[in-house]
């Protein structure tokens, strides 16, 4: 499993996350990377349902214009627990984003695998990212792991910021996972702890 944290400028944050091996999520409204840590871009989606404002775009694009080529993978925009009207936006976004390496694929509440099937069928390279609700999220976190097992492709999970779901998304996801813990305040002792002993285990 590989982690990746919220962006942080805090710097014991930034050196446990060093320590441990884990890695940073870039967003829209803090896109800065911290020095000589690796990053993967997450598109904002989430903050923006949180505070009922609308997905800026424009941020996004120019996000990734500025380190997607360096970034271990790009976060597809999605509408959170928007079902299939998520997946056709994650879609619409292909053609401008297809000099991006690793793209991942938002799962949401209400898309089936069938659906989601046809779309990693098309694009050979790109992940999953499970998204959601976080009781969907809880809920569907192995049957999606299955699908992107059988498919053979990376699986993230957003929003692992509990111990227990640090645990969760390393026993149910079959090997090739990446996670995301999302914190404003230094890391609880907890967090710390699990993230010392899955970074043993890297994928």
């Amino acid at each position: 499993m590989i982690g990746y944290a919220s962006n942080t400028g805090t710097r014991r944050n930034i050196r446990a996350l060093r320590d441990a091996g884990w890695r940073i999520l870039l967003t829209p409204d803090n896109p800065k990377p911290p020095e000589n840590l690796n990053f993967a871009i997450d598109n904002g989606a989430w903050k923006s349902f949180k505070t009922g404002t609308s997905f800026d775009g424009d941020a996004f694009g120019g996000l990734v214009e500025r380190y997607g080529c360096a970034a271990d993978f790009v976060v597809l925009p999605d509408v959170v627990a928007g079902g299939m009207s998520s997946l056709d936006l994650s879609v619409s976004w292909l053609p401008r984003l297809r000099h991006i390496k690793n793209l991942l694929l938002p799962v949401q509440d209400g898309m089936t695998a069938d659906a989601v099937g046809t779309v990693l069928r098309q694009n050979v390279k790109m992940g999953l990212f499970l998204g959601g609700s976080t009781e969907w999220k809880l809920r569907e976190m192995y049957g999606w792991g299955m699908v992107a097992h059988a498919w053979r492709r990376w699986y993230h999970v957003g929003r692992v910021n509990t111990a227990r779901r640090i645990r969760l998304a390393h026993e149910k996801s079959r090997g090739r996972t990446r996670s995301t813990a999302r914190r404003s305040r230094c890391m609880p002792q907890p967090c710390r702890s699990s993230i010392r002993r899955e970074s043993n285990r890297v994928y």
